[in-house]
C-alpha cells in the first residue's frame, strides 16, 4: 500500500539580527561588550516567536554595528548578503530582529526583493492566531490597524496580499490598501466595541466584588509555564503549549486556600521583552485584570538561563501597568527541569529561599506552599479568629462555618455547640449574634 508523505506546509523564512555595540566608557570606542539580552539569544526568542507563527526557518543573518542606520537599519552591505541569502535559500520572507520605522521598512524591502515584516509585526500575527474571543479579536485587529496606518505609503503591493502568509494574518478583508479613511472608521468602531466589552467586564467585576472574593493574577513572561500552573491550581482545562503567546484571552477560575477562603486566579497573557506601548494601549481591556488584582503571582521559568532579563522586562510591564507596588508573590517554576544540586544551590542563595515560592506545575511541586502563601499574602476578606455559641439544631450557620471556616477546638454545652473558628471577616460579619466575648 502506497503512503503520501506530509507536505511541509510552514513558510520558510530568514532571520535578521541586529546589535549595537556599546561605546567604551575609557577609550570613547566601540567595545566587544554586548547588552544583557545577546544578539544570539535574541535571535533565539525570534526563532521561537517565528516557529510559532508557522514559520520553517531556514536561517538567520547577524548584524554588529556601532549604530543603527535610519534609513536601512543595518546599512546597505548588510542588505546585499541578506538579499543573497535569501535568494539562496529561496525564502519569500524576510523577518527582521527590530521595530522597524515605514522608511526602513520600504527600502528594506526594494533592497532585498521579498517580503518583510519586523518583530511587532510577528508577534502581532501571532496574536491574530491565538485570539479566540471576539474581545481578543477585536484588540488584536485594532494594533494592527494602528500598526499599518502609517505604513501604506508605498505598499499597495504587499498590501493585496494581505492574508497570505506570516504577518498577514487579521485584518486582511478590510482592503487595507483602499484608503486611510476607511481604515480610521473602522478604527474607531474596534475603540468603540472595545469600550464595551469594557463596560461589559466591568458589570461582572463590580458583580464578583459583591462577594468579597479577592483576585490573584498569574503574569510572567511568555512560556513561563503560567497556563500549566493555572490548571495545576485550579483543574481547568486551559490550553497549555510550549509555543509562544498560546495564551491569550484571560480566564477566571476560583480556588479555595487552605484556610478555605476562596478567591479568583486569573490567567492572563504573557509578557516579552520591547513589547511595543501601542500593543499594551490595545490589550487594557484584558491587563485590567492585572490591575483588578489584590495578589500578583510572577511566574518564572527557574530553568531559563536568562530569567534575571525576562523577570526585568516583566517589572518593566508591571510599572508601565501602574501595579509594581502591589503585593507580589515571585513564583520559580520549572524546578523540574532543573538537577538537584542546581535546586539546592539556589534555594540556599541570597534571598531566594527566603522571598520566593519553587515550584513544577507538571510535577505538583510545592503548589502546598504555594497556596499557603498565597492565603497568608491575601489583603481581601482577612482571616479572623471568633468564639462562637451556635444552636445545636441551627443547621445552616453550622454549615457556613465548615464550608468557609477552619475549626480549631469544639465543645457541647447546654444544647449548644461551642467553637473557636477561623473564618473570613465576611463570614464572621454574618455569625456576630453568636460570638462570645
Amino acid at each position: 500500500m502506497k503512503t503520501t508523505q506530509p507536505i511541509e506546509r510552514r513558510e520558510p523564512v530568514l532571520l535578521v539580527g541586529v546589535n549595537v555595540r556599546r561605546l567604551s566608557h575609557a577609550g570613547g570606542r566601540a567595545g566587544a561588550d554586548v547588552p544583557a539580552a545577546s544578539a544570539r539569544d535574541s535571535l533565539k526568542e525570534l526563532q521561537e516567536l517565528a516557529e510559532s507563527a508557522g514559520a520553517n526557518v531556514l536561517g538567520s543573518v547577524l548584524q554588529m554595528r556601532d549604530s543603527l542606520d535610519p534609513a536601512t537599519l543595518v546599512g546597505r552591505g548588510k542588505l546585499d548578503e541578506i538579499r543573497a541569502e535569501a535568494h539562496a535559500r529561496r525564502v519569500p520572507l524576510v523577518i527582521i530582529d527590530h521595530n522597524l520605522t515605514p522608511v526602513q521598512l520600504r527600502n528594506i524591502e526594494k533592497e532585498v526583493g521579498c517580503r518583510v515584516i519586523d518583530r511587532t509585526q510577528l508577534i502581532l500575527d501571532i496574536f491574530a492566531t491565538h485570539a479566540r474571543t471576539r474581545e481578543g479579536q477585536l484588540q488584536v485587529e485594532l494594533a494592527q490597524l494602528n500598526y499599518l496606518l502609517p505604513r501604506l505609503t508605498g505598499r499597495g503591493e504587499a498590501l493585496s496580499r494581505l492574508g497570505g502568509g506570516i504577518g498577514t494574518r487579521g485584518p486582511g478583508e478590510q482592503k487595507l490598501e483602499t484608503d486611510r479613511r476607511r481604515i480610521r472608521e473602522r478604527v474607531r468602531k474596534i475603540r468603540s466595541a472595545i469600550e464595551t466589552v469594557r463596560s461589559q467586564r466591568t458589570t461582572r467585576r463590580r458583580a464578583r466584588q459583591a462577594v468579597p472574593l479577592g483576585m490573584v493574577a498569574l503574569v510572567g513572561y511568555t512560556n513561563a509555564g503560567k497556563s500549566t500552573l493555572f490548571n495545576a491550581l485550579t483543574g481547568a482545562g486551559v490550553l497549555t503549549s510550549s509555543k509562544m503567546f498560546a495564551t491569550l484571552d484571560p480566564t477566571i477560575r476560583a480556588i479555595r486556600l487552605p484556610s478555605r477562603r476562596r478567591v479568583l486566579l486569573s490567567d492572563t497573557v504573557g509578557f516579552l521583552r520591547d513589547l511595543p506601548p501601542d500593543l499594551i494601549a490595545a490589550f487594557r481591556a484584558t491587563l485590567e485584570e492585572v490591575q483588578e488584582a489584590a495578589l500578583i503571582l510572577h511566574v518564572t521559568d527557574i530553568s531559563n538561563p536568562h530569567h534575571a532579563e525576562q523577570d526585568a522586562e516583566v517589572t518593566k510591564v508591571l510599572r508601565a501597568l501602574g501595579v509594581d507596588d502591589r503585593p507580589r508573590i515571585h513564583v520559580l517554576n520549572k524546578i523540574d527541569r532543573l538537577k538537584d544540586e542546581e535546586l539546592s544551590a539556589l534555594k540556599t542563595s541570597n534571598g531566594h529561599g527566603r522571598e520566593n515560592v519553587f515550584t513544577s506545575a507538571v510535577t505538583s511541586a510545592g503548589l502546598d506552599e504555594l497556596l499557603a502563601r498565597i492565603d497568608a499574602a491575601m489583603p481581601v476578606d482577612p482571616l479572623v479568629r471568633l468564639r462562637l455559641r451556635l444552636p445545636l439544631a441551627d443547621g445552616r450557620r453550622l454549615s457556613v462555618v465548615h464550608a468557609v471556616g477552619r475549626i480549631v477546638s469544639s465543645e457541647l454545652l447546654d444544647g449548644h455547640l461551642v467553637l473557636d473558628a477561623e473564618l473570613p471577616q465576611s463570614a464572621a460579619r454574618r455569625l456576630q449574634e453568636f460570638v462570645v466575648e
